[in-house]
């Protein structure tokens, strides 16, 4: 019986292998280091920026940013405009060539 189940398992465990390496290869378009510093860069803009216009909800919005400038906003906003002032400080970024924002606009209780 115990030997059963550790077959199992094991079998289980060696069919989901290939799905776990490819999982963690997220950011494997990031081969070299001048790509990633412009990535970071491009990332780091926008949030100085969202810092800047000092609205708390603005802290709650994550920024990603791929190779070819396309940036996507994560996270919660108190109000609509919030959210949309966060996706227009990202367009007006240098380096940005298109944003996908997933906002959520949630109101702090």
């Amino acid at each position: 019986m115990n030997t059963k189940l550790a077959a199992s398992c094991l079998m289980a465990g060696a069919l989901l292998l290939p799905f776990a390496s490819y999982a963690a290869d997220a950011d494997s378009y990031r081969t070299s280091p001048k790509a990633y510093a412009k990535d970071s860069a491009i990332t780091v803009k926008i949030k100085e920026q969202l810092a800047e216009e000092k609205l708390s909800s603005l802290v709650k919005i994550h920024v990603d940013t791929d190779n070819q400038g396309r940036v996507s906003l994560t996270g919660t906003a108190a109000t609509q405009e919030a959210a949309d002032k966060a996706v227009l400080i990202a367009h007006r970024t240098k380096g940005v060539t298109s944003v996908q924002s997933k906002i959520q606009v949630k109101a702090d209780k």
